[in-house]
């Protein structure tokens, strides 16, 4: 028998308690009997092959997660396949989170994995507050040994743990904030979901400006402490200080309700007059913020920016401006198509060709323009949209891309392929840009929380303003791509759809941008199709909360 390790049936469960250690105890599945003794595998065996055994699962689960309730760190990591970081882990789960007692239970295995469930004590300076989680691990056979061994990954400690990531139980390092919208209203993780790691951010930035006090926490600090840190716990609360931030509880509210119509998709809203964003939701299952921080290409949602740049370069003059709208157009051996081929008679306008969506339209007319055609539209980008520009918006975001091209990128670039990549935020900003008539850095929280500097860009020529505006009018109404999505909203309005292809991904992914009044928004859906049929929707919801 181990040292300092008692077992005993209780309750026909099988349980292993560790004396003086004062830490765990491990509940093994009901029904287990026989020798009151668990010890590790020392006979010499035969090295196997294939895939684990339900009776190997078992066993390799037993010993590691007894181990790890006993404090036995090395035992626990030789029952890994990655011992020198396990064994660590199993030591910082007890010494790091302070963790003075844990029960950890096993559900029933599905195929190689088993479910457990930690229900644990927390102990800091007198303080002590019990913590329950569930988490999983899976068995897999060593490649060189072919034991069954547990296949080692963080976040078989807790659930949220990555690489490098450590649990940590102290006064937390900043005051906790009460963030609350631009009219006071309090946002919470609990309300509004996606807004978590947004809370985070601004915690981690703001929290010694808001006036707080700190409080006794456990939570989970990044490798490096190069990201926020993650609350898991509170064992004693702070007095938290409040941070005023631009969002709009009203518009957050409805913006978290649309985007759960789609996995994978993300949505911004900004007010365009300002720049102040009043929404950021995702659904996701990683917890990913791709509405801040995604890069994608953005289809024809960029046919904003392409249209710009050819009114800026005379190559169209308004929106009656007659263009050609074939069905396919060729640019350097590589044929670009419309939605299905579809074609445009002579004499059609501008506005009509934006309304349908039609790509030719917005590449054939810039092939004269040769090598600058790789940079004109990156040109405009920055100079009037704000993209390239380095944004402080108060929480990480990524700005959006468009390089210099050549060849068949460079008509690409023009519908929104190629190398551009964007995310819901820098789209919404280019739609409020447009309605607007001049770019306004999107912000979170006031710049004078901590004086940083907001980029800024050119007011639109007061035609290419008038005409976007006009162009993105007629898109929401009629014939246009985006009318029936924007049917149900009022006041002055516009939109543009867009699909994006993705290598290997069997649907497009859906984008959508639009305005009402002084609200912009836009929205991602990750292989969502067509730009009207899934993220339109979404923006439409937002808009419609203003």
């Amino acid at each position: 028998m181990r040292s300092g390790v008692k077992v005993a049936i209780v309750g026909g469960v099988f349980v292993v308690v560790a004396s003086g250690v004062g830490y765990g105890g491990y509940n093994l599945w009901s029904g287990i009997s026989g020798g009151a003794e668990t010890t590790s595998r020392s006979a010499p065996q035969e090295k196997r092959s294939g895939p684990v055994t339900g009776e190997e699962v078992t066993n390799t689960a037993e010993e590691f997660l007894a181990a790890w309730a006993a404090g036995e760190p090395e035992r626990a990591g030789q029952a890994t396949n990655n011992p020198v970081e396990a064994g660590p882990a199993v030591i910082n789960h007890r010494e790091g989170a302070k963790v003075s007692r844990a029960v950890i239970t096993p559900g029933a295995a599905v195929g190689a994995r088993v479910p457990f469930t930690v229900s644990a004590t927390v102990t800091y300076e007198g303080r002590s507050k019990p913590w329950t989680y569930a988490s999983e691990l899976t068995v897999v056979r060593g490649l060189s040994t072919g034991r069954p061994l547990v296949d080692w990954k963080p976040s078989v400690i807790h659930p949220k743990l990555t690489k490098g990531a450590t649990l940590r139980t102290g006064e937390a390092e900043t005051a906790a904030v009460k963030a609350v919208d631009r009219r006071g209203v309090e946002l919470t993780p609990e309300k509004y979901p996606s807004l978590g790691p947004v809370l985070d951010q601004l915690r981690e930035r703001y929290g010694d400006r808001a006036g707080g006090e700190p409080g006794i926490e456990t939570w989970i600090e990044s490798a490096g402490g190069t990201a926020p840190a993650t609350t898991l716990l509170t064992l004693a609360a702070g007095k938290p200080g409040e941070l005023r931030t631009t969002l709009d509880a009203g518009v957050q509210a409805a913006a978290e309700r649309a985007v759960k119509r789609y996995a994978g998709a993300s949505v911004v809203a900004i007010k365009p007059s300002t720049g102040e964003i009043r929404a950021v939701a995702n659904n996701r299952a990683d917890g990913f913020n791709a509405a801040l921080e995604g890069r994608q290409a953005p289809g024809s949602t960029m046919k904003i920016v392409s249209a710009a740049m050819m009114l800026e370069r005379g190559l169209v003059d308004g929106p009656s401006s007659t263009v050609e709208c074939p069905s396919t157009v060729d640019w350097d051996g590589r044929t670009f198509h419309n939605l299905d081929d579809f074609s445009l008679p002579s004499g059609t306008t501008l506005q009509r060709a934006f309304a349908r969506s039609c790509n030719t339209t917005f590449i054939k007319p810039v092939k004269p323009l040769g090598a600058e055609a790789g940079t004109a539209l990156g040109d405009t980008a920055r100079t009037y949209f704000g993209i390239g520009l380095e944004w402080k918006t108060g929480v990480v975001s990524q700005d959006g891309s468009v390089p210099p091209s050549t060849g068949i990128e460079t008509a690409a670039s023009y519908i929104g392929q190629g190398r551009i990549t964007m995310n819901a935020l820098n789209i919404a900003s280019i739609t409020a840009t447009a309605k607007n008539g001049s770019f306004r850095q999107p912000i979170i929280v006031a710049k004078e929380l901590d004086g940083r500097e907001l980029a800024e860009a050119e007011p639109l020529p007061g035609s290419v303003g008038k005409t976007l505006r006009e162009l993105m009018r007629a898109a929401a109404r009629g014939e246009g791509t985006g009318a029936r999505a924007m049917a149900g909203v009022g006041g002055d309005k516009g939109a543009k759809t867009g699909s994006a292809e993705v290598d290997a991904a069997a649907s497009s992914n859906s984008w959508f941008a639009g305005f009402a009044d002084d609200l912009a928004a836009a929205a991602a859906v990750e292989s969502g199709g067509h730009g009207g049929d899934a993220a339109g929707p979404i923006v439409a919801s937002v808009l419609k909360a203003r």
